[in-house]
């Protein structure tokens, strides 16, 4: 088998990991192996086809890391809907004590904080952010 067929089996076969892995540093990597492949086909010997393999994969994958697929942020879970089926849910509070209440939510009563900013007056809020048992709501 050519030099260069091989370069690009091996870059096949990394991006099938990368389908089973999710993660895009894997396909930077194959993109790499690919170009060395390029250099094969380009009449390089081994040694310059590792290199730019190398050189390649090297820059692609700090190109990824920089930006900003390479590092997602890392949210709140408190305030993540994804995280909690609670948030962007809505509550009816009958009246605040102290900027505080008791309001019957899923079948349980809850302690409910009013969010900074939020006037405390009776009527439906949407739960911002759930602090272990408590949950935060603004209207």
């Amino acid at each position: 088998m050519a030099d260069w067929m091989t370069w690009l089996v091996a870059a096949g076969v990394i991006v099938i990991f990368e389908l089973f892995t999710g993660t895009f540093y894997l396909l930077m990597i194959s993109i790499g192996v690919a170009c060395g492949g390029v250099a094969a086909l380009a009449g390089l010997q081994p040694p310059g086809q590792m290199l730019v393999a190398a050189v390649v994969g090297v820059a692609a994958t700090g190109l990824l890391w920089r930006s900003k697929y390479g590092r997602p942020e890392r949210g709140d879970p408190a305030r993540d809907p994804n995280v909690n089926m609670d948030i962007g849910q809505t509550v009816h509070v009958a009246h605040w004590h102290e900027g505080s209440a008791r309001v019957m939510y899923r079948g349980a009563m809850w302690d409910v904080d009013l969010a900074p900013g939020g006037q405390p007056a009776p009527g439906q809020f949407t739960i911002r952010e759930v602090r272990g048992s408590r949950l935060v709501v603004a209207a």
